[in-house]
């Protein structure tokens, strides 16, 4: 999404942006202090930054009908088998999943397909390892891992995109942008302009663009990170549109219906 705004391959109208690179986590804390004038955020974290950030109507990150995927051992052969007459709701509860931090979109889609659970909170990338050491009974997976938890020797209980999919006929909103209100107007929408070029611009020079990410790739190589890239890298990531929109207001809507975020939620775009 930035490759142009870092490699100066548009214009950047006289505004100079230093990048940082740090996990959403992260980032949504930093949000929380109003720390950055612009920041990638996930969309539950953005329930609590409303007074302060707007969310910008471009770079959304959307799992439609795909997204967060939770995850256990594949059990061995002579292992006891699930009793599938267990719902897997049931079973779920009586687990210890491990989870990639509390503000992401991920831990919020979890609440509402489980309700009430036990989780412990583990960086996003030791996931697959405090499931296989005991620590979690399942990972609820996020980023690359929903490509390789396969070959890292998982099994997928829910892909969470897919079930809120088939509940509400939306993607389930996962990341934007967002971009501090104290901005100017004039300010505010000469960097949204700049930053929906920047999508433009990588969409339409995608291998370029992608050569640019592949030090940031996490054990992928270019074919998966192409696919990732693919997957939430898209028409959503270009504009939000009237189902984008609909998805946030859903997804946060229902959460707050259901208590699992505290306070009013004003959805505000720039």
């Amino acid at each position: 999404m930035f490759y142009a705004m870092a490699k100066n391959k548009i214009d950047l109208r006289g505004y100079r942006f230093e990048h940082r690179l740090e996990d959403i986590q992260t980032l949504n804390e930093r949000a929380l202090r109003g720390e950055l004038h612009i920041s990638a955020i996930s969309i539950h974290a953005y329930a609590y930054v409303t007074g302060r950030y707007a969310l910008l109507p471009c770079g959304a990150s959307m799992g439609d009908g795909y997204g967060p995927i939770l995850v256990r051992k594949i059990p061995k052969p002579n292992a006891q088998i699930p009793n599938p007459h267990v719902d897997l709701r049931e079973s779920l509860r009586d687990s210890v999943i491990a989870v990639p931090g509390k503000m992401t979109s991920a831990f919020l889609a979890l609440q509402l397909f489980l309700g009430e659970f036990d989780y412990v909170v583990v960086p996003f990338d030791q996931i697959f390892e405090a499931v296989k050491n005991g620590r979690a009974d399942a990972g609820l997976i996020i980023h690359e891992g929903q490509l390789t938890y396969e070959q890292s020797g998982f099994q997928k209980v829910i892909d969470l995109g897919e079930w809120w999919k088939n509940e509400t006929g939306l993607p389930l909103p996962l990341g934007g942008n967002v971009l501090r209100k104290d901005i100017p107007p004039t300010g505010q929408h000469d960097l949204l302009e700049i930053i929906r070029e920047s999508i433009d611009f990588g969409l339409a020079h995608r291998d370029e663009a992608l050569r640019h990410s592949m030090p940031y790739a996490r054990d992928m190589d270019a074919d998966l990170a192409g696919k990732f890239i693919g997957m939430y890298v898209n028409e959503f990531t270009r504009d939000y549109g009237e189902i984008g929109r609909a998805a946030i207001r859903k997804f946060l809507g229902e959460a707050r219906n259901k208590g699992y975020i505290d306070t009013p939620v004003d959805v505000e775009f720039v």
